[in-house]
């Protein structure tokens, strides 16, 4: 092979290195082309998912729609005031058992309420006519001019002052702190449950609300009382514990002696 012939099979060959590395570029930008195709198709499905998480639709039942709700407004204050009693658990177990009773009292049948209302309204009728039946009496103003009350200046005012409202609202038995915050609480977040209850008038939908609500208000206590409670243990050695039950401030490295004894 002489030296023209040599320089053009090395053109060819250089000619077709360029070929084969521009067909190699070339497929792997149209290979590039198509990855991030699909990672824009991925992205764009994960977007979506998570604005439907945010979003969630919301529930068949208006009911619990509106329990929902109403849970976000309570709960925080049911919260901060439970892990507020750090004491004894019997305060807390007052607490819970204060806030369930006062909302099933609350909660009555709107058929009830409504019989309640009608007996009522007949009572202070009842209680009118009795009142003009004395009025009426002939001895009756005589009678109270010459009654001479005897009780001394602290007996009287021991009579007049009203009745504690807490004690109405007390569980016999119960521990009285955990009435007593209980108590405060339920002032806290009692117009808001009425509220809410009071926008349903479809039976079902009060039937789930009430339900559910007592069974999410026990369920949270149970949750705030693990999370008050649920500390992990720390880990701990018997050289440790041993220096504990003896009194022993001091946990320095154990002696000869000890290390053969196994402490």
């Amino acid at each position: 092979m002489n030296h023209r012939e040599e320089n053009e099979l090395r053109s060819s060959i250089r000619s077709l290195i360029r070929h084969v590395k521009t067909k190699k570029l070339n497929e792997e930008e149209e290979l590039r082309g198509i990855i991030r195709s699909l990672l824009d198709h991925e992205i764009g499905l994960l977007n979506e998912r998570q604005t439907a998480d945010v979003d969630p639709t919301p529930n068949k039942s208006t009911g619990i729609n509106v329990l929902e709700e109403l849970l976000k407004k309570i709960v925080p204050v049911l919260e901060d005031d439970f892990k507020s009693m750090t004491t004894d658990a019997e305060q807390r177990k007052s607490f819970r058992a204060h806030i369930v009773q006062a909302i099933i009292d609350t909660l009555t049948p709107v058929e009830a309420n409504t019989k309640a209302g009608n007996e009522e309204a007949d009572s202070d009728a009842l209680e009118e006519e009795i009142d003009i039946e004395i009025t009426d009496d002939k001895d009756g103003p005589q009678a109270d001019e010459k009654f001479i009350d005897i009780r001394t200046d602290a007996e009287k005012s021991a009579d007049d002052e009203p009745d504690d409202p807490r004690e109405d609202f007390g569980i016999e038995g119960a521990d009285e702190t955990g009435r007593n915050i209980a108590y405060s609480t339920f002032k806290k977040i009692e117009s808001n449950i009425i509220d809410s209850y009071e926008l349903l008038s479809n039976e079902e939908d009060q039937e789930l609300f009430y339900d559910y609500l007592i069974a999410n208000v026990k369920l949270y206590f149970d949750k705030f009382e693990t999370e008050l409670a649920g500390s992990v243990d720390e880990p701990t050695n018997q050289a440790y514990d041993m220096a504990k039950d003896q009194g022993q401030g001091d946990l320095s490295e154990p002696t000869a002696d000890e290390v053969e004894l196994g402490l």
